[in-house]
């Protein structure tokens, strides 16, 4: 089993930055990708970024330049730094494991998922 509890959301302005971090437990930690997505009222959950084990990273193309993602497997921790945030950008982010396999961009590809914390850009 793995548990996945994301923190780090919160209200910005338009321009601003915030950090997302996302807590596993599980000693699968370090063998597994680790995806970011996100889901705005109304709209399907869409992926964000990934990493995967070997410290490859991937970014949904909107997203490119302005988020970072990285993993500390030391701490059991994934990361997501976000600069320059847009209103289109507010959604409730989620951080979710896939423990085989190098990774996808399919929500269904993914085997644990945290909660979700709440990030809204304000114009």
């Amino acid at each position: 089993q793995v548990q996945l509890v994301e923190s780090g959301g919160g209200l910005v302005q338009a321009g601003g930055s915030l950090r997302l971090s996302c807590a596993a437990s599980g000693r699968t930690f370090s063998s597994a990708a680790m995806g970011w997505f996100r889901q705005a009222p109304g709209k399907q959950r869409e992926w964000v970024a990934v990493i995967t084990s070997g410290g490859s990273t991937f970014y949904e193309d909107s997203v490119k330049g302005r988020f970072t993602i990285s993993r500390d497997n030391a701490k059991n921790t994934v990361y997501m730094e976000m600069s320059s945030l847009k209103p289109e950008d507010t959604a409730v982010y989620y951080c979710a494991a896939r423990l085989i396999g190098t990774f996808t961009t399919t929500p269904r590809g993914y085997d644990y998922w945290g909660l979700g914390t709440q990030v809204t850009v304000s114009s």
